[in-house]
C-alpha cells in the first residue's frame, strides 16, 4: 500500500505510469453483509504484488478510493453484452 509519499490515499495515489485505467462495473459486499453496485475505474499492483482497485460505490459515493482487491467482496460484473 506504500507509494512515493507513504500510504495509498486519495491525496497520494500510485504513480500514474503504473495505473491501468478501466471501466469495470462491480458489486461490493460491506462488512454488515449488505451489497451495493459500484465501479472500478483503475487497477494498480504494488511492489509486493498486491492488486489494488480504485473503487466508487453507487449511488452518490463522495469519491473513489483505493482498496485492495478482494474477489470475495468485490464481484466483477460484465461490462459488455451477456
Amino acid at each position: 500500500m506504500a507509494t512515493r509519499c507513504g500510504l495509498l490515499t486519495w491525496d497520494c495515489p500510485p504513480p500514474e505510469a503504473e495505473v491501468r485505467w478501466v471501466y469495470q462495473p462491480v458489486e461490493v459486499q460491506y462488512p454488515d453483509g449488505g451489497w451495493a453496485l459500484g465501479r472500478i475505474n483503475a487497477w494498480w499492483t504494488d511492489g509486493a504484488g498486491e492488486l489494488w482497485c480504485r473503487l466508487r460505490t453507487l449511488p452518490g459515493s463522495a469519491r473513489a478510493q483505493w482498496r485492495r482487491y478482494d474477489p470475495e467482496s468485490i464481484l466483477l460484473l460484465p461490462s459488455t453484452g451477456l
